[in-house]
């Protein structure tokens, strides 16, 4: 009984874990995708900033009575036209200059969808804000054989307010300010207005990565495919294009983790207010061979139109080629270790002949003549009667249990050796050779014989 339980248990338990997982969404803090010409003065560029806030009150009180039932969204787009996307450009620089960048921002597009749902135990409202401009002046310097590309503008960050059509996109307690002022209440003055204060559009994790900590890969035949992604044509073909991507926890690349942070209410009822980030994403492409260096704390790339001869890297952090050919090398090894192993196992088996030893054995006839014919049938049986209870056959086993066979012997059969035929009265082998084969006592029926009986009697 006891199994039957835990086994409904382990079913129910791995049921809910599906349905939690199949039903959830990742929740992304900062994902920057940029693709970077140095041919070209500008380059576009992405990025997609989100963040969950929970607003948890599980035994209920005034605060689940004020959003009970509750569901809005606020949403919208705007361009570099509107003056609230002027003065996020202008955030948006001040950040790249204050991190010491020369890159600029020239020109931005910004969509906005803020969603609040409630339910019985929580409230959740998920905040996602959408950049996607041109970035001017990336370029250091640029001679004959390389081109220096400026890569310190990736943390792209604005503080304080952001409003763009009497929305403000930055601060998430202001979005409950301005919708939902009966909630705001409960969170002004206490700890969870400083956690719901923490501004969302906040790319300085992805700055604070090294570039030498992001995998590196790189195409070297120049893809045609990839031109469209650039807004290029087939002009690109035979070019060599680089790209470095961030998100992977591990030793090297260091661990990535989710941002939370918490505070609790306590008011009629103790509610838990908790802010929801995951760790931040990014991809950066740039056409050419890009090697990475810093100038005066600056990180740059050092990009030529191809990569240098020998190159052999396509992996992260120059992955030797030479390790490749460790590994299959080491395979190689394994498997003559394995032979070598099978070999040993078989010499220590016994060799040579398996059965009976052939000097043991003897072949004796096992048809009689008929007249003058003889067959070539036999069969061979142990010269001794050693190991004979291992190598009799079951045919044997099965003729020694059989009862004895009688016979009815004749006064004349050894002289007539037609008497058996002469007893059941039928042809004789006499007969068929056309002479008789018995003697003057022989009493066989076969005209032949009797003609040659009484010429002897």
């Amino acid at each position: 009984m006891f199994f039957f339980v835990s086994k409904a248990m382990i079913l129910t338990v791995l049921l809910a874990g599906l349905i939690i997982i199949g039903t959830s969404t990742p929740v992304w803090a900062a994902q920057l995708d940029a693709r970077i010409n140095p041919n070209n003065d500008s380059s576009p560029f992405s990025v997609n900033y989100q963040k969950t806030v929970f607003i948890e009150y599980p035994n209920g009180g005034n605060l689940f009575d004020e959003l009970r039932g509750k569901e809005w969204t606020v949403s919208g787009t705007a361009d570099s036209s509107n003056p609230g996307v002027q003065e996020l450009i202008g955030a948006l620089n001040r950040g790249i200059a204050d991190d010491g960048s020369q890159a600029r921002i020239s020109d931005l597009n910004v969509s906005y969808d803020f969603h609040l749902k409630a339910r019985n135990i929580n409230t959740s409202v998920d905040y996602r804000v959408l950049i996607e401009g041109t970035l001017i002046d990336y370029v250091i310097t640029k001679d004959t054989q390389r081109t220096l590309i400026d890569l310190g503008w990736r943390g792209l960050t604005a503080d304080g307010d952001v409003v763009i059509d009497d929305v403000e996109i930055n601060i998430p307690i202001n979005l409950l300010r301005d919708q939902e002022p009966a909630v705001y209440t409960f969170l002004v003055g206490t700890k969870a207005e400083e956690v719901l204060s923490r501004n969302l559009i906040n790319a300085e994790y992805i700055l604070a990565q090294p570039l030498t900590n992001w995998h590196f890969l790189f195409d070297p035949t120049g893809i045609n495919v990839d031109a469209g992604t650039f807004g290029l044509d087939k002009s690109i073909s035979g070019f060599v294009v680089s790209s470095w991507t961030m998100g992977e926890s591990s030793l090297r690349e260091g661990r990535q983790v989710e941002r939370v942070f918490e505070a609790e209410i306590v008011s009629d009822q103790k509610y838990v207010i908790r802010s929801v980030q995951s760790s931040d994403q990014a991809n950066l492409a740039i056409i050419g061979f890009g090697a990475l260096d810093v100038l005066d704390g600056l990180e740059i790339a050092g990009v030529t139109p191809t990569s240098p001869a020998g190159y052999a890297t396509t992996s992260t952090g120059g992955f030797p080629i030479m390790i490749v050919y460790g590994m299959a090398g080491m395979a190689a090894i394994a498997g003559i270790g394995f032979f070598i192993f099978s070999s040993r196992s078989l010499k220590k088996e016994a060799q040579g002949q398996q059965g009976i030893d052939p000097s043991r054995l003897v072949g004796y006839t096992t048809s009689s003549s008929s007249g003058g014919y003889q067959t070539n049938r036999g069969e061979a049986q142990l010269i001794d009667d050693t190991d004979y209870q291992q190598t009799r056959s079951v045919y044997e086993e099965t003729q020694q249990h059989r009862p004895p066979q009688t016979s009815i012997p004749t006064a004349q059969e050894a002289a007539c050796g037609c008497a058996a035929s002469a007893e059941i009265g039928s042809e004789c082998d006499c007969e068929m050779q056309g002479s008789c084969l018995c003697d003057g006592s022989c009493k066989c029926n076969a005209k032949i014989c009797k003609e040659q009986a009484h010429s002897m009697s």
